[in-house]
Order: structure tokens, then C-alpha cells, then sequence
């Protein structure tokens, strides 16, 4: 998995937003909200790999032995989490246009934005109502090597359920944070309660809804047997241009119920489509709906 040059310089003038920027245990490049200077001592904190040896304090290290790191008042790091769904149904679209890969795309893109920004990030691959591997946490650039090789190894292979998988990631104790679902939400029994189930444990979120062009406008016509691509149950049925519009209609119904659901609860909502280039919805699309900045 690899970046242009080009992608890398924008991707690098990105960063993650956060309506409450959430309070780290290590300094990151990003400015919290709250009012302060820059240059005001806060405290000291463990060096960890991937820290700006700049504000490592060598008076304290000549005297321990032992790295410490200064925190400033005014600067704060966010928890990223990102959240990608590895269910049969992703592994659909050919080419360029497969779900999965370009969700993997996306999670690349945006865990580069994270890691450039000091954020702390953590990626989990959610299958079958489990979270069944995880990277991170992590910070800092050198990381990003590890990201992708993450990322190369996941597979699209099986059933899913996101209420469970959320709900499971929920349990296990994280600083609040930016949670982003990455999704094409075919899911039978939702993925609503999961993702409240985060925000009730204080974290933000954004749900990145990605579907393939043919899922949004079917290509096909006539008697057909369609058959699930999970739990491959088959369904006999004849398509006409009425039946297409109805179909339209109610996808188009679906992403609007969706994204009013999302803004009535405060989750950030975008739903893209794969045929579209996942550098344009990173950098233009995730930019319009505040995602980044």
C-alpha cells in the first residue's frame, strides 16, 4: 500500500477535527481549545517512542537517567480510533471501485492525517460482532509503514454484525476520542445502538458510508437470482425499469434516514460512493463535512 510524493504533501496539511479536543498524556502538533501560551509548563510525562526529542528535558535526564517529556498548557493530542468493517458484503466492486479495498484506502489516508499530527492512533477490523485484530495504539510518522502493512493483511471474509462489534469495542477501557466507522452498513440489525454505546462512553464520531456505484444504480435487467453474498440465501425476482426506480428511490430514502439519524445524535455522516477517487473524498469530501481541516 503506497502513497504518491503528492498525496503524502496534502495528506501532511490535514488534521483530524474534534468539536472537544480530548485531553492526552502526550504532547501533539494540534492546539487545544482551550485559552493559554504556548510556552506555559504544564507537566512532565514518560517519553515514549516516536516523541519530539525537542522537548525531551535534559536537565531531568542528567539527574535520572531516566527521559521525561514537557507538556505545555495550551497543547493537546487526540485518541483516533478507527473502525473498518470486514464483512463478505465489503469485498464487492471490481477494480478500483471494491469496497474493501477503498475502505482500506480511506483508513490509510486518514490514519496518515492522525499520525502526522501526533495524534494517538488505534485501528480496529471488526468481523462477525467481534473486533478480531487491532493496531495500535500508536503515534507519530514512523508508524505509518506499520499502518499499512496492517492494513494489507486484513481480508473481507465474513459475516458481520456492527451493533455486536461496536458494542465489544466499547467494553474494553480507551481515553474518549474520534471514532471513525467505516462502513457500507449492511448489517441486519443496524449498527445504531453499537455507535451510541461509544458516544454514551464519551467518544466523538464520524460514519463513513461507502457503497459501489452498481449498489446505488443496478446495472441489470429480467428474471434474476440474486443470492446474499454473506449468508447466501437466494431471491428469485424479475427486474423491470419500475422496480429499478423503486429501488433508487429507496436507497437514496435509506442514506437520508441514515444521515438524519447521525446529525440528530451529533455523528458526523458521509457517504461515498467508488467510484469516486478515495484521495478526492480525503481531501475534498471529508474536508466539506468536517472530518478534517
Amino acid at each position: 500500500m503506497l502513497f504518491t510524493e503528492s498525496t503524502l504533501r496534502k495528506i501532511k496539511q490535514l488534521t483530524l477535527v474534534a468539536s472537544r479536543v480530548r485531553s492526552g498524556a502526550i504532547k501533539g502538533e494540534r492546539r487545544s481549545s482551550r485559552r493559554g501560551s504556548s510556552v506555559e509548563f504544564a507537566d512532565y510525562r514518560n517519553y515514549t517512542a516516536g516523541d519530539d526529542l525537542r522537548r525531551l528535558d535534559w536537565n531531568i535526564y542528567a539527574r535520572l537517567e531516566k527521559p521525561f517529556i514537557k507538556l505545555l498548557e495550551e497543547e493537546e493530542d487526540l485518541a483516533v480510533y478507527i473502525l473498518i468493517d470486514g464483512s463478505r458484503s465489503m469485498n464487492w466492486g471490481d477494480g478500483e471501485q471494491n469496497k474493501f479495498d477503498y475502505a482500506r484506502y480511506l483508513a490509510a489516508g486518514i490514519g496518515a492525517v492522525a499520525l502526522g499530527s501526533g495524534d494517538l492512533l488505534s485501528v480496529g477490523f471488526l468481523q462477525g460482532g467481534h473486533v478480531v485484530s487491532e493496531f495500535g495504539p500508536s503515534r507519530g510518522q514512523y508508524a505509518l509503514p506499520r499502518l499499512f502493512r496492517f492494513l494489507e493483511t486484513l481480508e473481507a471474509n465474513a459475516e458481520t454484525d456492527l451493533n455486536a462489534s461496536l458494542r465489544e469495542y466499547s467494553i474494553a477501557p480507551r481515553r474518549a476520542g474520534l471514532i471513525i466507522l467505516i462502513s457500507d452498513l449492511f448489517a441486519a440489525d443496524g449498527y445504531e445502538s453499537g455507535l451510541r454505546q461509544l458516544l454514551g462512553r464519551g467518544h466523538e464520531a464520524a460514519l463513513i458510508h461507502v457503497l459501489a456505484p452498481d449498489e446505488i444504480d443496478p446495472p441489470f435487467a429480467g428474471d434474476l437470482q440474486l443470492v446474499d453474498i454473506e449468508t447466501n440465501i437466494e431471491q428469485d425476482v424479475s427486474v423491470d425499469g419500475g422496480l429499478r426506480n423503486l429501488y433508487r428511490a429507496r436507497v437514496q430514502a435509506w442514506i437520508q434516514s441514515t444521515q438524519a439519524d447521525c446529525r440528530k445524535h451529533g455523528i458526523r455522516y458521509l457517504d461515498l460512493v467508488t467510484s469516486q477517487s478515495w484521495e478526492e473524498a480525503l481531501l475534498l469530501e471529508m474536508r466539506r463535512t468536517g472530518v478534517v481541516k
